[in-house]
């Protein structure tokens, strides 16, 4: 990815959704200006869905989704329209689109249906008006909603106006507005640990630290980067106290006891758990680590389809860390790549998910959602290390409310007290 490039998991994601042939890949056409979608007039032709990263002023960039027909046929059209409708879990402004010739029928009905479900606001789009110059919302159909715009794709009639309608119907909190600038005022220094080993990539930094470096100077604060075994020696030399001290995950017992006790400190997996879903729900989620007991099923979920190092840390170094803690062994599933998390999720007794730096919030809420939904805690890498090497309190420390969070209730102390009693029998 260029370093210039707006990243996935930022940019506000427009579903499209319609019958085969309703025009919905030559409306992508359209809004882009550019020949980015195959278009034919053989129905089908768009199979699985497909993201087109565009922009859209003055929203910036945005993630266009392409979907198969919801009227397609057979087995492998009934997938395929399942396909269609897992993009809602990552889907913030949804656009029906219909063909004047086909109606508005079930098909249309199902998706108006299922963005409700998912709290998706939705536009309808009437398109081929060129075709059908008598189709108006009074002398055609009365089921319309009142967010209906008429357009000819092919003519570009009714474009600007469904730009417009995007604008303006935008959910808008669909990400946060900074991922730590409300923590900071302007001229603090903000001092972040990047360690450099094995795992990070050759000659850049990964992406949650870009993120938070451009955070950091878009409010107008001073970042100081080093790597973990040269924190202690820059705190010291600074002159000045930094307002917060945010590390790598893996570094943070040594980050951790270098950070003075009055200095904030975090981590770039809390802040992104917090920036990209619920925070408050991975820390609740921590606490169920106390509670596994040998045999359990855990499942790691990857936002991404990396290629696993040696020590990979959601596939090695977790499961590890948990069997050595539960003393015995865990059985671990791992699922990669986007999409809801499978369906079977009642089996596992946690949840372990990656930092979702390929993620947009939308699709990160989604899978707490489903978690919850399921009755499963749910945690993330980085909030889960802290927990096992002792210091999750301290990087929650700009967060006071979430660190009362981590007191045990008086349920889970019994929980712990029978457990320790049936293992002296």
């Amino acid at each position: 990815m260029s370093l210039n490039a707006t990243p996935r998991g930022q940019r506000l994601h427009i579903a499209l959704f319609g019958r085969r042939n309703a025009g919905k890949s030559s409306l992508i056409n359209a809004l882009t200006g550019q020949e980015v979608a195959i278009v034919s007039d053989v129905p089908g032709t768009t199979t699985d869905p497909v993201a087109k990263a565009m922009e859209i002023l003055p929203l910036g960039p945005v993630m266009v989704i392409d979907t198969a027909g919801l009227d397609d046929v057979g087995e492998l059209g009934t997938l395929r329209v399942k396909k269609s409708f897992e993009v809602l879990n990552r889907t913030d402004l949804a656009l029906l689109v219909i063909d004047p010739a086909q109606g508005f029928g079930s098909y249309e009905e199902e998706v108006l249906r299922r963005c409700q479900d998912h709290q998706v606001p939705v536009l309808t789009v009437v398109n081929k008006i060129d075709l059908f110059p008598e189709v108006t919302r009074d002398g055609w159909s009365q089921q319309l909603p009142a967010t209906t715009v008429f357009t000819s794709a092919l003519k570009h009639q009714g474009i600007e106006q469904l730009k417009q309608l995007i604008i303006q119907y935008a959910p808008k909190d669909w990400t946060r507005p900074t991922i730590v600038g409300d923590l900071i005022q302007p001229g603090d220094f903000v001092v972040l640990v990047i360690p450099i080993d094995k795992s990070a990539p050759k000659g850049r930094l990964i992406l949650p630290q870009q993120q938070v470096i451009r955070d950091l100077i878009d409010n107008d604060a001073i970042a100081v980067m080093v790597k973990e075994r040269e924190l202690r020696h820059a705190l010291s030399s600074m002159g000045v106290k930094p307002r917060l001290v945010i590390t790598d995950a893996s570094a943070y017992l040594k980050a951790a006891a270098d950070t003075p006790p009055d200095v904030l400190f975090t981590s770039f997996s809390v802040l992104f758990a917090r920036y990209k879903g619920d925070l408050e729900t991975l820390v609740l989620g921590v606490k169920a680590v106390n509670q596994l007991r040998p045999g359990d099923r855990v499942l790691i979920a990857e936002a991404c389809t990396h290629h696993p190092i040696e020590d990979d840390i959601g596939r090695v170094k977790i499961p590890r860390w948990l069997q050595a803690q539960v003393g015995g062994e865990l059985h671990f599933d791992v699922v990669a790549g986007g999409g809801p998390l499978p369906e079977n999720l009642a089996d596992y007794r946690l949840v372990v998910h990656c930092g979702a730096c390929m993620l947009n919030r939308k699709e990160m809420l989604a899978r707490l959602m489903q978690a919850r939904r399921a009755g499963v805690p749910i945690v993330n890498y980085g909030v889960l290390m802290a927990h096992i090497h002792g210091v999750l309190p301290r990087a929650l420390s700009p967060f006071p409310t979430l660190q009362a969070l981590l007191e045990p209730s008086q349920e889970e102390v019994e929980l712990e007290l029978e457990f320790l009693r049936q293992v002296k029998r």
